[in-house]
């Protein structure tokens, strides 16, 4: 089957069902954005203090002491900001907003967009597992699990309702072509 690889952009003009973001319960106005309950770097940068905070005051240890923890995880953390750089700059490319607070203008399925539906969540959970290797830190790795739950629940679940009203059956395509993790 061949894949349309033309973005599909959403034109202001076409209201209909496919007026983003739905009402904002708060005060009744329409909004263009998914709504997230949480921004997903203040989450994480919140998990890094919080993990690095309780090591401080309890470190668990990851590793046994022997292993190259500072560069393995130097490597793991790289590895996952390479992939959100990655990401970041495709959406770019394609015109549409990096940022949840923003109107999304186009379905991208390119670059690491291809794979996998959340690429930068990816790259953010990479990061935190770097960090975890290169403080040796079991504190960073117990908090993967809240992380998680505030993305998924709090912004990815939120994001794909926004964009199958915002693009309808073009989105629910994709969606069916690509998962949503890896």
């Amino acid at each position: 089957m061949a894949r349309n690889t033309r973005p599909i952009r959403w034109n202001p003009r076409d209201r209909g069902d496919r007026m983003g973001g739905g009402i904002n319960e708060a005060n009744g106005n329409l909004r263009d954005s998914s709504g997230a309950a949480v921004r997903p770097p203040i989450a994480w940068a919140l998990t890094v203090a919080a993990g690095l905070a309780l090591d401080w005051l309890y470190a668990l240890p990851l590793l046994p002491a022997a292993m190259p923890a500072g560069g393995l995880g130097s490597i793991v953390f790289l590895a996952g900001l390479a992939l959100l750089i990655w990401a970041a700059a495709t959406f770019r490319r394609a015109g549409t907003q990096v940022q949840l607070s923003r109107p999304t203008t186009t379905i991208v399925d390119e670059g690491p967009y291809r794979f996998t539906r959340n690429p930068i969540y990816i790259g953010m959970f990479l990061g935190l597992i770097g960090l975890a290797v290169a403080f040796d830190s079991l504190w960073l790795i117990i908090l993967l699990a809240p992380f998680y739950l505030v993305i998924r629940y709090g912004v990815v679940a939120r994001e794909e309702a926004y964009l199958e009203r915002k693009f309808g059956d073009a989105y629910l395509a994709y969606k069916a072509r690509i998962r949503r993790w890896l």
